[in-house]
């Protein structure tokens, strides 16, 4: 009778564990090791479903233009945070406390932070201003971005240039 029982909770056991989130703690520990194998820097966004910056961001460092170059230098993981109480549950685990270890927690979204592969912090999305740049689309915003990239990876000035006119919105 105690072995009837004992099945159907061991496969709710391993069901939940199968479905269970990553913890922030897992996620980097995964993009640090790729980083040492690959020799890259690792681009860490904080972002949220509701958030309309973080999704030009993403668009952004996927344009077809600079994404072979971004990709080249960066392991880039994303952490969710900050999400709408009916979202909760799509939040990285550990991840608010993360972003509040980095004094992000009241920068706004989207927020990222580079390191080095061997967990040195390189950058973040603090702009020459002192505030967020979140998804970089001024002047300023674009020139502190580069400097940011230019210090914590291999691109050229060339590549450097054609991300700066990709961020960069054209006031009509």
């Amino acid at each position: 009778m105690k072995f009837k029982l004992l099945i159907p909770v061991l496969f709710l056991c391993i069901g939940s564990m199968a479905i269970a989130q990553k913890t922030t703690s897992i996620i980097l520990d995964e993009a640090f090791e790729q980083a040492t194998l690959e020799d890259k820097s690792v681009l860490i966004i904080f972002h949220a479903s509701w958030c309309s910056w973080c999704k030009k961001l993403d668009k952004n460092l996927n344009d077809e233009r600079i994404k072979s170059s971004i990709e080249s230098n960066y392991v880039i993981t994303h952490l969710t945070v900050n999400e709408s109480k009916d979202k909760k549950h799509l939040e990285t685990p550990g991840s608010g406390s993360y972003l509040a270890k980095y004094n992000g927690a009241k920068a706004g979204l989207p927020f990222w932070l580079i390191f080095d592969k061997n967990r040195n912090l390189l950058g973040n999305a603090y702009g020459s201003n002192g505030k967020n740049m979140g998804c970089p689309s001024t002047k300023q915003e674009v020139i502190d971005l580069k400097k940011t990239f230019k210090k914590s990876s291999k691109l050229t000035d060339e590549e450097l240039n054609l991300i700066g006119e990709v961020f960069l919105i054209k006031k009509k």
